[in-house]
């Protein structure tokens, strides 16, 4: 029996490493996001693929594809992961997956109901309820029950502090102080000192907040809200920039090894 067909909403760096672990045990995948995702850790995340076509995560290439018969193909061959973009909803509904996580971590919006897009549903993180809103809910915040599948009640509510790395917390990035549009020629890894410009909002120059290498750098170009996060800078003697975090594997893994024992007779591919 061929395994049943995920979708992936989201491309930030937990719904890549959700994506990225579906894929290389077997299952076929795809990826969704809109066109000009705000993606800060871009190098740990599939993200990028919504705007060069293409974005390689530990040896997993996603490619950009439109639904239909050059999605079904490339499901078909297994050889990388389709990023298909277009509206979460929409594309769950036309692509009708037998599993489909919510891995947006999209905070305090409000979470949609998704019971009834596939045959199993996860949410990841604070917002969702089982029952309510899916079937599972993952545990996202840091601790013993990180990556745990929950199968009554919700995730832990957000903290409101980002967890230190390389001795900074809050500090280490830079919120976007209104809306505009952020531009930037830097590069992920790149090594910045304090003050040092880094790009510019509707004009304006955003300095980096520390010295240290640019773990999260939004990609030019991008429209963002106010209070959105722009730049994070790592400061640790050995900056973790690219690859797979320690937080989005776990919540990868903890949703990998529910999701094994769901029935293989998957749903035909889309």
């Amino acid at each position: 029996m061929e395994r049943p067909f995920v979708l992936v909403l989201g491309s930030g760096d937990v719904a890549s490493a959700v994506a990225h672990a579906f894929f290389i045990a077997g299952f076929p995948t795809a990826i969704q996001d809109h066109a000009s995702p705000a993606t800060l850790r871009r190098g740990m995340a599939f993200s990028d693929a919504a705007f060069t076509g293409k974005a390689t995560l530990e040896a997993v290439v996603a490619a950009r594809c439109e639904p239909g018969d050059a999605l079904r193909e490339m499901l078909a061959r297994g050889e990388s992961l389709p990023f298909v973009v277009g509206d979460a909803i929409e594309v769950a509904g036309r692509l009708r997956p037998a599993l489909l996580v919510d891995a947006r971590m999209r905070k305090r919006v409000p979470a949609e109901r998704l019971m009834g897009l596939a045959r199993f549903t996860l949410g990841v993180g604070p917002g969702f309820e089982c029952g309510m809103h899916v079937d599972r809910v993952v545990e996202s915040q840091w601790g013993p029950q990180l990556g745990r599948v929950l199968s009554a009640g919700h995730a832990a509510p957000l903290e409101g502090e980002p967890r230190i790395v390389g001795g900074a917390g809050r500090e280490r990035f830079v919120y976007a102080p209104a809306r505009g549009v952020f531009r930037t020629d830097a590069s992920i890894g790149a090594g910045v000192r304090s003050g040092a410009r880094v790009g510019t909002l509707d004009g304006e120059a955003v300095p980096a907040p520390m010295s240290g290498a640019l773990r999260g750098l939004v990609h030019d170009g991008v429209r963002v809200d106010a209070g959105m996060k722009l730049v994070e800078i790592d400061a640790d003697d050995a900056p973790l920039c690219f690859g797979l975090g320690e937080r989005p594997l776990a919540i990868a893994t903890g949703i990998l090894r529910e999701c094994r024992t769901f029935p293989r007779e998957g749903a035909p591919l889309p």
